[in-house]
């Protein structure tokens, strides 16, 4: 053979062999995360679920086929992935979602990859088990809800269902035990899965009481289908109204009749038997109020002018009323706060109050003064009671409780702690009824410049700023608890009073109106404020007794504060009776009328009675249907006298 025939057949025969020493592309390495993976097809276990997996070629590798020639599966399920080649011979590829909870994985990768030089690939497969992942729950819902900015739900609706996403497939035989509801009722509850086994369906087989606070749990004894453990889950939630009336509905008139006949009761069947007084609630025995007496006395003209008693069972009543009065413990003629209804006696409302309470005693003083404009002078019984009236009216001494003249009336005085008490009436808060009846009063008048200094405290009584976009002419930010609206005009007309620091009407308008804004603001974010569901002033809650305002909210709603208020704000507490009535009343309904106050942020609903919350309602409701009140207490000559010295106008 010649020489280069030779040569040239010897390289053939050199490439020959080193082709069948490496003649395919070679995968290298392996791992899923840092855990290497097997090549010989042994499994590796507990691998995490958030890894991707690393995979290092003999040579770079052709992107075009990359990009298809890896299938990665759990059990049956094919994965979607996303593939990556950060470098010329490595490819990344993590699953979309994650890997799959506590099962083998097998990576195949097809005979279709290429190198980059086009050297093919034998194909392999490589095979890894997860760990067992944590259930979690992704989405949680439930029909109707409305979250508040603080996160609680409510609104839910009373034909209760849920959905509940996990992010792994869960165990069915896990959930027989595993879901329960609770709250005040407890109705059974039907669970389904869908199809992938992720998300939860829960109905309850009966309505949910409404307005209710109900928890939604899943214990830790749920599982996934692949042996996935679960913490445990709760949610609270708030049903929504239930939107059948609790009474039949009636006209808007008769329900204004009904609830002041209602809240009359509380008046009449409940005063003590032997003086006739008001007791201060309805759990208080032989504790009667001075105030409270005071709306107690107007309460049984409107008795009479609604036809819920006689014009002789009132005047009898007012017999019994005053002549306890008249014997009664008095302080410079200024009743305490409490009296014991059989006695006459001082209960102590605190351990230094246990003299004259000025503030009760021109409550009651406006309702004396009120039923003795409604007395007829013509007939010798009522003629009797009105100068009867006219003596405790004159034996007050307003000037006494200027305390030495001091420029300001000072609302306690005791015989045993003199002033200590310590407290100017200064405003603006409930107490203008006080100046007023002071200035008036014939006998022990106050000046002009004591209201100005003490009342008015020089005009910072004034406030000007508006809240929720109404402008407050006196008096807190926001107004303070609406009693203050109220108790002063009883009887006091505010509809064109006015002085040189504001006009009243549109004070206690502003004021009411500020409240209902509140309630629908609802920066606390208590469960079932509205535009129908308000009212903020003082009464019991849930952790006792409060004044409650907007600056105060607790989340209690005290149905006198936006039904007193009804000359004010019409068509707004129109709507809150409504709803208290209708949409609540099986829970805030009683004997006499309205009960006190609830909280249904708290589940909380009282069953007290307060003299000084009903009786507003009864008479605010009478001087909003017929100015009844205010037309008999302005008759009054020595009132008018009064706010002439003051710089009224009326």
């Amino acid at each position: 053979m010649k020489p280069t025939l030779f040569l040239l057949a010897f390289l053939l025969f050199l490439g020959a062999c080193r082709e069948d020493e490496n003649p395919d592309l070679l995968l290298l390495e392996a791992s899923a995360g840092t855990t290497p993976i097997p090549l010989d097809g042994s499994i590796v276990e507990n691998i995490p679920l958030d890894r991707g997996i690393s995979l290092k070629f003999s040579e770079n590798l052709d992107a075009g086929t990359a990009a298809s020639s890896f299938i990665l599966r759990a059990g049956s399920q094919t994965l979607p992935t996303n593939i990556n080649l950060p470098s010329g011979n490595t490819v990344t590829i993590q699953a979309l979602g994650g890997l799959q909870s506590g099962q083998v994985h097998q990576l195949e990768i097809l005979g279709s990859l290429r190198s980059a030089s086009g050297t093919s690939f034998p194909g392999q497969t490589l095979s890894f088990k997860t760990q067992s992942g944590s259930l979690a729950i992704e989405s949680a819902s439930f029909a109707g809800e409305e979250a508040l900015p603080n996160g609680t739900i409510q609104n839910v609706t009373l034909a209760f269902s849920a959905e509940i996403k996990f992010n792994f497939p869960l165990d069915p035989g896990s959930l027989q035990s595993g879901v329960q509801l609770t709250g005040p009722s407890s109705p059974s509850l039907a669970v389904d899965l869908s199809s992938d086994q992720k998300t939860l369906q829960i109905r309850s087989s009966a309505p949910l009481s409404y307005l209710s606070k109900y928890r939604l749990s899943l214990s830790s004894t749920v599982s996934g289908a692949n042996g996935e453990t679960f913490s445990g889950w709760q949610k609270d939630f708030y049903t929504s109204i239930d939107p059948n009336p609790k009474f039949p509905a009636i006209s808007d008139e008769a329900l204004l009749t009904k609830v002041q006949e209602h809240t009359f009761r509380y008046f009449w069947d409940f005063a003590h038997p032997a003086s006739g007084m008001a007791r201060e609630r309805n759990t208080s025995g032989n504790t009667v109020t001075s105030g409270g007496s005071g709306f107690g006395v107007m309460a049984l003209i409107v008795g009479v002018e609604r036809g819920f008693i006689s014009r002789t069972q009132a005047v009898e009543r007012w017999t019994k009323v005053i002549g306890f009065l008249e014997k009664a413990d008095r302080f410079h003629g200024v009743w305490p706060h409490w009296l014991n209804g059989e006695t006459g006696k001082t209960i102590p409302f605190s351990a230094k109050d246990n003299g004259g309470d000025l503030v009760e005693t021109a409550l009651l003083m406006q309702g004396l003064l009120t039923v003795q404009a409604y007395l007829d002078p013509a007939a010798s019984a009522e003629k009797s009671l009105s100068d009867r009236i006219t003596t405790l009216w004159r034996g007050v001494e307003w000037d006494w409780y200027t305390k030495n003249n001091s420029g300001v009336l000072y609302w306690h005085w005791s015989p045993d702690f003199a002033w200590e008490m310590n407290l100017p009436v200064s405003g603006y808060n409930e107490s203008l009824i006080v100046y007023v009846l002071a200035a008036s009063s014939p006998t022990h008048p106050i000046s002009k410049s004591t209201y100005d200094q003490g009342w008015a405290r020089n005009g910072a009584i004034r406030n000007g700023k508006s809240f929720y976009g109404e402008a407050l002419p006196l008096g807190v930010d926001y107004g303070g608890p609406l009693f203050f609206s109220h108790y002063s005009f009883l009887g006091l007309d505010p509809r064109n009073l006015r002085d040189q620091y504001a006009n009243y009407w549109e004070q206690n308008v502003q004021h009411s109106l500020i409240n209902q804004a509140h309630a629908v603001a609802n920066p606390k974010s208590f469960v079932a404020y509205s535009e129908d569901n308000w009212g903020f002033t003082a009464s019991d809650n849930h952790q006792g007794y409060n004044a409650h305002s907007p600056t105060n909210d607790l989340g209690v709603v005290t149905p006198t504060a936006a039904l007193s208020s009804f000359p004010y704000t019409p068509e707004e507490s129109m709507k809150a009776m409504r709803f208290f009535y209708y949409a609540l009343g099986d829970r805030t309904w009683g004997d006499y009328g309205f009960y006190d106050a609830f909280n249904v942020s708290e589940s909380w609903y009282a069953d007290s009675y307060l003299a000084i919350d009903q009786g507003p309602i009864i008479l605010m409701i009478e001087n909003h249907r017929s100015a009844l009140l205010w037309n008999l207490f302005m008759k009054n000559t020595e009132v008018k006298a009064g706010l002439d010295k003051l710089g009224f106008s009326y």
